[in-house]
């Protein structure tokens, strides 16, 4: 091997996510100006997908695998960039790692009493709470919805907003079903699939 071709390989990057807090849902790899190798690696693991992110528009995913960077596996970049024969320098553009694994024990509860009207005690006031299980199905969406051009995002940022939704969601049930209040333990796993087909959960998370 000549020294151009050490040199060169100094070149070449490796781009990879390796988390270990099982609470991130997005992370922007750190890039000096955004600027890519043509031929850089990229690894994207078991449990999460890549974005291309160029000049605020989002690019191609990847789906985990062994990816290395050039026209033929980067065709919107490629478009967007005008790279009709291919290329041979640096490339600026943002990659972005959204996580697929779902984050469990995440916990919900009314922050205040529900009223409800009962048959036999009359109107009374309920609170509830639970856990529930997060995971990201569509990584364009997420990026452009929620995350923007955050470098860093959590469950623990969604977590307020979906508490809410819950919460609300809770109230709607409690008010279609007209369960009265003694019987609601015996209602659970009824309320809980009623739950799953009726909470409006936003389509990108």
């Amino acid at each position: 091997m000549g020294l151009f071709d050490m040199l060169r390989g100094e070149l070449i990057d490796i781009i990879e996510w390796i988390d270990d807090s099982n609470r991130a849902l997005v992370w922007r790899f750190p890039r000096h100006q955004n600027e890519i190798k043509n031929g850089a690696q990229l690894i994207v693991r078991p449990g999460q997908v890549a974005v291309l992110v160029n000049g605020g528009e989002l690019a191609d995913v990847y789906e985990p695998g062994h990816y290395e960077l050039t026209t033929q596996n980067m065709p919107i970049l490629s478009t967007l960039q005008g790279w009709k024969y291919g290329f041979e320098s640096p490339f600026k553009a943002e990659v972005y790692f959204v996580s697929t694994k779902q984050v469990t024990d995440l916990k919900w509860g009314t922050p205040n009493p529900i009223m409800m009207r009962d048959p036999e005690f009359g109107p009374i006031r309920i609170r509830a709470f639970g856990s529930y299980t997060l995971q990201a199905v569509d990584a364009k969406a997420l990026l452009k919805e929620l995350v923007g051009t955050d470098a860093e995002f959590s469950a623990d940022d969604i977590t307020e907003l979906l508490r809410n939704i819950i919460g609300s969601s809770f109230a709607d049930i409690l008010g279609k079903l007209q369960v009265p209040a003694l019987d609601l333990a015996a209602k659970y796993s009824e309320s809980v699939s009623y739950t799953h087909l009726t909470l409006p959960t936003t389509p990108y998370v």
